[in-house]
């Protein structure tokens, strides 16, 4: 049965792969991957071009990661999206996060062909913080 996938955010033991992480504190990249970690999440960082990201090691590609992440969280441009949707697809990693800017309409397309269980246009930043609320009972509004 295939799960929601801002529900995962919720779920005990829940792991992240942020492609694109970054320590550029201009990019979203930066920003997802230490606030994903700050609320706790055990996270991977994946950027070819770094050794590190936030002092964490920074893994060239999916099929370098230790462990099989629950999510593949996707912040990078269309074309390089889709070669990570591929070897998402290849690794059998069908959990993928689109952050905006990383969705394309043939990337969406693969997505839906491919039987992917995806979230597009959302971020996950976001997401986090509703699914935190729910768990402690609170009001899933923010402001």
């Amino acid at each position: 049965m295939t799960k929601d996938i801002a529900s995962l955010l919720s779920e005990p033991g829940t792991t992240v792969a942020v492609v694109g992480a970054t320590d550029n504190p201009s990019k979203y990249g930066y920003v997802i991957y230490r606030d994903l970690k700050r609320k706790g999440y055990r996270v991977f960082a994946v950027n070819p071009r770094r050794p590190t990201v936030d002092s964490d090691p920074a893994y060239k590609d999916l099929g370098s990661l230790p462990d099989k992440p629950t999510i593949v969280n996707i912040v990078v441009p269309p074309s390089v999206a889709a070669s990570v949707l591929k070897e998402s697809l290849k690794l059998g990693l069908l959990n993928v996060w689109l952050q905006p800017g990383a969705e394309s309409p043939g990337n969406l397309a693969f997505l839906q062909e491919n039987g992917f269980n995806y979230l597009a246009n959302a971020c996950i930043m976001v997401e986090s913080r509703v699914q935190a609320r729910k768990l402690e009972g609170k009001p899933q509004r923010i402001l």
